[in-house]
């Protein structure tokens, strides 16, 4: 049996903001065309394992960005992980391994929203304490403030969007994956992904107009 390590959120990287503002995965997108997906790797239990420390805070970023909650999120992750190591070896080996594993948390997030009643909850500023754990040495306050507005603006935004527009938006932009990847992870066809990230982008772009209005 594997053991898992509890996860340590990515330190300084709040909730989708780097692609927010135009240096994310998805800047190719401006033709509408996805990017080339990542190259195939082997889907199975030595692979996951390999994996684990580089895939485990992206998974605990995604969840704590659907549930609003960084500690929930922290045990959907232990979840997902104990998840999918009991079953990635029962898996076709053409399976796309990240994509699965996401599919695997985006499951365990709606069970626990059913299991427990609870509607997104966002905290504070929506970072987990963790998050905010950056080296101060090379930090000014007006850098501080400025993230913690260009959070408040992607939260915002975040809100606004139903779980499963949220969900695409997020795999698309934070965790860069291709529009072929997103579709059966969410039960969707091609042509339904693509509208639903467009939609959720002009929901994003309205909110950043907002925000540079000196909008509420």
């Amino acid at each position: 049996m594997t053991t898992l390590p509890r996860v340590r959120p990515l330190l300084g990287e709040p909730p989708v903001v780097r692609a927010f503002f135009g240096d994310g995965a998805d800047a190719s997108d401006a033709d509408g065309d996805a990017p080339t997906p990542a190259l195939a790797v082997a889907c199975d239990h030595a692979t996951l394992v390999a994996m684990y420390g580089e895939l485990a805070p992206r998974v605990h970023r995604f969840l704590r960005d659907l549930l609003g909650d960084p500690t929930l999120a922290s045990d959907a992750t232990q979840e997902t992980f104990v998840r999918a190591f009991r079953r990635v070896d029962g898996l076709p080996r053409t399976t796309r391994l990240v994509p699965w594993v996401f599919g695997v948390a985006r499951f365990v997030a709606l069970e626990l929203r059913k299991a427990r009643g609870r509607g997104r909850r966002v905290i504070d500023d929506g970072v987990a304490a963790d998050d905010r754990a950056m080296d101060t040495r090379t930090r000014t306050p007006e850098d501080t403030l400025l993230d913690r507005e260009a959070v408040a603006v992607v939260e915002r935004a975040l809100g606004r969007l139903p779980e499963e527009r949220r969900a695409a938006l997020l795999l698309r932009c934070d965790h860069g994956l291709a529009y072929d990847e997103i579709a059966p992870l969410m039960g969707w066809s091609l042509s339904k992904v693509k509208v639903e990230i467009f939609r959720a982008r002009e929901v994003l772009r309205a909110t950043l107009e907002e925000y540079r209005g000196g909008g509420t």
